[in-house]
């Protein structure tokens, strides 16, 4: 039966939402002749979910409170598009039984399960208690509605540290935080509360004891209006960091069948204790340290149940070879469930990697920027369906401060786990991506970290494994010589920008050049490096080979490269950068033509060479002798906004006297709460800013002076005196 002649019938659907899961449902519902309305925030009026739509109507300002999270615009656009269904996608209106309510009221269909089940799901604690009286095992924890902080600190105690603060209203890793003793719970329940507050609108918390091996596996689960329900098996999302997935796989790892068997019809049966209709996945913790010491029937806890179609669920599509977000529509138009429980199968492993615009080595601080190359050839050209990039942006989009900053997911599928783990990385590599910066190169070590291809996984695997995957990379001769040749056709072009102004030929006076130009004599040139944590400097001599007695033209140099690090030596022979666009160039050393990508990115210390090829990074920073802003500067007794934000607690008092380490600003961006710290001891002279400001990435937020200075500054006025 089509879905316009179902007994809810559908002809249109807004989605109320953005980003590739926007993309994602507009694919399928345009599939299934649907026609798609998308909404979109001024910041997105030129975002690809908007380009892919049919129709797409304006909410509002980029603010997401004044425009995906309003309800009454979302109901009038769909109103105003005569658009029969509304769905969510995930996050924002997604789980909000107010909304589902509106949608009701409008006589507008829900993609999604009714209110009901959203409320009796939403509230954490209240959720626990109910599957506590349905017999579903709970972790040790605090689920009351008091909420004062000497209780909450009580029960903490009476639990046992390490314990999980959890907002009750919460969900994706906001408001939740490890708290290991008693000394860090109030600053800890402080920043969750804020947390929760923000986005959701509640502050109440509740108490858990933290396992400290525990896997975090998943059953989708999917019910029917008629009152029939099925599981599609389940994923392990157990790679995290800061309680969100990084890596998500299906099935999960070493899971027995009969266990797999009971964890399915255990979360079906917690969806239909609600009523539940729809997508859904209920969510457990299964206890490692136990799976390793007992085998099969390792126990496991009830944590969650996210009422919504989850990120993760391409790996289950793809193991399964079912469209959820199609299964979504059948059964919101009123029909009966696609496939019965024993229809259903388990076909090979899938693996999905969250491709995220942030910095791992910079604590996963969220980036901006223009993305100059987007694309994975790959996607297209595997005609065995192996590879499936879901991304909302695209070459030339601006990646901005508003919203979660994951831009795309990245999912292979194998016959087995292993044969997945290798297009992962085969496909990680191809990934041609520039412009901003991301966690590709964090993904490409997590894959290939032996403890993640053995399956030795749980919820701390990226904090137990911290020094491999954080491990700053040593720039190899090679890596070195490349970035000379970088440098060398930058200082090239510098020096023909400057010879040219205003259209017009200029001649300068050759001993001003600084490309490296001597007189009767080859160009040469000293070019300085140093790894960007400042670990490790380099030196190369470069030296333009001479053809018959005559120095080539610049473009078609060719240089002898001496790379000096550790008191060692080592020759290059290189061929002048050849350019093929803006930002890609042809690059030979010792014989060797490699196609690459290149960029500089200013830096305090100098220029940041990137160069990504195969996709592996090197990155360097290039001490430019002809440029004097690269100069070392004394350090400025100041805290800067390390990313675009909101400023949501200010932690000290000016004045206050602070050791190294001691938090003293908290900057909200894209979701989530980034505290700044001292950075040594010293004392904080003024704030810059105020609670609530919103700060550009480098503003000033306070004036502060260090220890040693202070020290100093004492001993000058005494010595004065």
């Amino acid at each position: 039966m089509s879905l316009a002649t179902a007994p809810r019938p559908l002809r249109a659907v807004l989605i109320a939402n953005r980003g590739e899961i926007a993309c994602r449902v507009i694919r399928t519902a345009r599939r299934l002749g649907l026609r798609t309305i998308a909404v979109y925030s001024d910041a997105d009026a030129r975002a690809r979910h908007v380009r892919e739509a049919d129709e797409a109507i304006r909410l509002g300002p980029p603010a997401a409170g004044e425009s995906y999270l309003a309800i009454d615009k979302v109901i009038q656009a769909a109103q105003r598009s005569g658009a029969d269904a509304i769905h969510p996608g995930y996050g924002f209106l997604s789980e909000n039984a107010e909304f589902v309510a509106a949608c009701d009221a409008a006589e507008i269909i829900f993609i999604g399960p009714p209110a009901s089940a959203i409320a009796a799901m939403g509230d954490k604690a209240a959720a626990k208690a109910r599957m506590a009286q349905a017999g579903v095992p709970l972790v040790p924890g605090y689920h009351g509605e008091a909420q004062d902080d000497a209780l909450l600190r009580k029960e903490a105690g009476k639990i046992g540290y390490p314990v999980l603060l959890k907002a009750s209203a919460g969900g994706g890793g906001k408001g939740m935080r490890v708290v290991e003793s008693e000394r860090e719970f109030q600053a800890a329940l402080d920043g969750c509360r804020r947390e929760s507050r923000a986005a959701f609108g509640d502050e109440r918390m509740l108490i858990e004891k933290y396992l400290t091996q525990p896997r975090h596996v998943e059953v989708q689960v999917f019910c029917d209006s008629l009152g029939a329900g099925v599981y599609l098996f389940e994923r392990d999302c157990s790679v995290q960091r800061r309680h969100q997935k990084v890596l998500e796989e299906a099935p999960a790892p070493h899971l027995p069948e009969a266990l797999r068997r009971e964890m399915g019809e255990a979360a079906v049966r917690a969806a239909q204790e609600i009523g539940y209709v729809g997508a859904g996945t209920v969510e457990f913790l299964l206890d490692a340290a136990a799976e390793t010491a007992q085998g099969s029937g390792s126990p496991f806890y009830f944590m969650e149940m996210n009422t919504r179609l989850q990120v993760e669920h391409p790996v289950t599509e793809m193991i399964s070879g079912e469209d959820l977000v199609e299964w979504q529509l059948r059964v919101a138009a009123g029909l009966a469930l696609p496939k019965a429980q024993n229809e259903l199968t388990l076909t090979g492993h899938a693996i999905e990697a969250r491709l995220y615009a942030e910095d791992p080595d910079n604590d996963f601080l969220p980036a901006t920027g223009k993305l100059l190359r987007f694309a994975l050839p790959l996607a297209s050209a595997d005609s065995h369906g192996r590879v499936r990039l879901d991304s909302g942006v695209e070459a030339g989009d601006t990646v901005t401060m508003h919203y979660d900053p994951m831009l795309a997911k990245l999912i292979v599928h194998g016959e087995d786990r292993g044969q997945a783990l290798a297009e992962m990385a085969r496909a990680l590599a191809a990934l041609d991506i520039s412009g901003v910066t991301t966690n590709r190169r964090f993904l490409q070590r997590l894959v290939t970290h032996p403890d993640f291809i053995a399956a030795r996984l749980d919820t701390r695997f990226i904090e137990h494994h911290h020094d491999d995957l954080f491990a700053a990379p040593q720039a190899t001769d090679a890596d070195i010589a490349r970035a000379a040749l970088v440098a060398i056709d930058q200082l090239t072009r510098d020096q023909l920008a400057r010879s040219h102004i205003d259209g017009a030929p200029r001649t300068d006076d050759p001993w001003q050049r600084r490309d490296g130009w001597r007189l009767n004599a080859p160009r040469r040139l000293r070019l300085a490096f140093q790894e960007t944590d400042g670990s490790s400097t380099y030196e190369v001599i470069a030296t333009q080979a001479l053809t018959q007695g005559l120095a080539q033209e610049p473009a078609q140099a060719t240089w002898q490269l001496q790379v000096q690090r550790d008191g060692e030596e080592t020759s290059r022979l290189a061929e002048q950068c050849q350019r093929l666009d803006s930002d890609t160039l042809a690059l030979t050393l010792d014989g060797h033509r490699q196609r690459l990508f290149a960029r500089l990115d200013p830096t305090s210390e100098g220029d940041a060479i990137v160069l990504t090829a195969a996709g592996q990074e090197s990155r360097l920073i290039w001490r430019r002798a002809d440029r004097a802003d690269h100069l070392p500067q004394e350090a400025e007794a100041k805290l800067t906004a390390p990313m675009h934000g909101t400023v949501v607690a200010l932690l000290v008092e000016p004045g206050q006297t602070v050791e190294k380490g001691t938090p003293l600003v908290v900057v909200e961006a894209m979701k989530m709460e980034h505290t700044l710290s001292a950075p040594a001891d010293g004392a904080v002279e003024a704030f810059h800013v105020a609670v609530g400001d919103a700060v550009a990435q480098g503003d000033e937020l306070l004036a502060f002076t260090n220890a040693e200075a202070m020290t100093n500054a004492g001993a000058d006025t005494s010595g004065d005196n």
